[in-house]
């Protein structure tokens, strides 16, 4: 049986040589990309942790509403759950109450509706804390891909300039800037994909917020218009 040895790779034609011997706009392109991507894991890393504490104590807070008693008492138990959107709502609830009394009666009428505004506000601004850094997450899943591809165009034209400069196209003249084209088009796609998969992760999380923010809303008014103040 014969063998047929395999051509060897032309002397330097590895990954790190070629990002080192990278043109300047094959350089720009990367560094860009790198830097989308080390800010696009650094917010996946924060809003990771803020989704979860978020989370835990909202849970404890619905937790605590459900066992009834007075709102003061919720208040006053609930008051180390910082993190909770949830929680946040209550306690602005809790606070137009509190500059508002109306007596020993239920809530009714324009109480009731300064009430209702009060926790409307109040949702707004805890869900776009949550959706906040998110943006760039999208705009680094849509954007990366086009970087990359710029840089992929990049070596494929220095392709093409080393085989006019040699005047053949021998392996020699064109791989090292399809490799390098190659090399765009891998950083986009390691840029893109984490900020898409965790952006859509995040997404789903916040939707998630947002209706129990809503069904939190909903019981905390129904439970305002019977109960005594």
């Amino acid at each position: 049986m014969s063998f047929i040895p395999l051509a060897a790779a032309p002397r330097g034609l590895n990954f790190w040589s070629l990002i080192f011997e990278a043109g300047p706009l094959a350089w720009a392109t990367l560094l860009v990309l790198a830097l989308f991507s080390v800010i696009s894991w650094g917010i996946i890393a924060e809003r990771w942790k803020r989704f979860r504490r978020a989370e835990s104590e909202t849970n404890n807070f619905l937790d605590r509403f459900h066992q009834g008693g007075g709102l003061a008492a919720i208040q006053d138990e609930t008051a180390a759950l910082k993190w909770s959107p949830v929680a946040e709502v209550y306690r602005a609830g809790f606070r137009e109450i509190s500059l508002n009394p109306v007596g020993e009666g239920a809530l009714r009428g324009e109480a009731l509706e300064a009430v209702d505004r009060m926790l409307r506000k109040s949702s707004g601004v805890q869900l776009t804390e949550l959706e906040r850094s998110l943006g760039f997450l999208a705009t680094t899943a849509s954007a990366s891909p086009f970087i990359g591809l710029f840089g992929t165009v990049v070596g494929i034209t220095n392709a093409f300039r080393s085989i006019g400069v040699q005047g053949a196209a021998s392996i020699a003249a064109y791989a090292p800037g399809i490799a390098e084209a190659l090399v765009a088009t891998a950083a986009g796609l390691l840029a893109a994909v984490p900020a898409v998969i965790f952006y859509n992760h995040f997404l789903a999380r916040l939707r998630s917020m947002e209706s129990l923010i809503e069904e939190f809303r909903a019981d905390f008014l129904h439970r305002l218009q019977g109960r005594r103040v």
